[in-house]
């Protein structure tokens, strides 16, 4: 089974690609979506350890954290050394259970892959790019979104062209839905052919 990661600054189309890769037929797993689940179970207890307040009715408030965070930066490794290794176990689970039903092709969105270090064990990795004046627009349409708070997330992310030079495959959503969606639906053909 090809695996593959997707990656890519925040506001630079990942939801939309990896929604893309699903309607293919594609199985798709998102960092993110485990760690929503991790702050609802798993993971509570040992957050609000760390960072006490920020669990509200047994799930971790992610308002708070972020506030908490914002304030005190250094907060992020230990956040990490507790969240990344569950993420990680997740990301594992769900590789081996799409291998395991047959599947050609398996993909993994991962916001932070390059910056975490951690190759995840894919066999490629896919690049969502926009032209920066764009991302900053969808960023600061966000809700709770303001300038600080997205230059602090833009500071604890490598640059896009750094990114993108790491890329084994570049996806542009600064074209319409449609060609971003046909161009995923291209790269599917080519791994699945196995043409590059």
């Amino acid at each position: 089974m090809f695996r593959l990661g997707l990656t890519g600054s925040i506001a630079t189309g990942k939801s939309t690609v990896l929604e893309a890769f699903k309607d293919l037929g594609v199985p798709v797993y998102s960092a993110d979506a485990a760690v929503a689940e991790l702050y609802a179970g798993e993971a509570v207890q040992a957050v609000e350890t760390l960072f006490p307040g920020v669990a509200v009715d047994g799930v971790i408030d992610r308002q708070k954290l972020a506030d908490r965070l914002r304030a005190n930066p250094s907060g992020f490794e230990k956040l990490e050394a507790v969240v990344h290794p569950l993420v990680r176990g997740r990301i594992g689970d769900f590789l081996a259970s799409a291998e395991e039903a047959g599947y050609a092709l398996a993909v993994v969105e991962v916001p932070l892959l390059y910056e975490s270090g951690y190759d995840y064990g894919f066999d490629a990795v896919a690049v969502t790019h926009v032209e920066e004046a764009e991302q900053r627009r969808r960023a600061l349409a966000r809700p709770g979104m303001s300038g600080d708070k997205l230059d602090t997330m833009l500071a604890r992310q490598m640059p896009q062209a750094e990114k993108k030079g790491r890329a084994d495959y570049l996806i542009d959503t600064g074209t319409s839905i449609a060609e971003t969606r046909a161009a995923v639906a291209a790269l599917v053909d080519s791994i699945r052919t196995g043409k590059d």
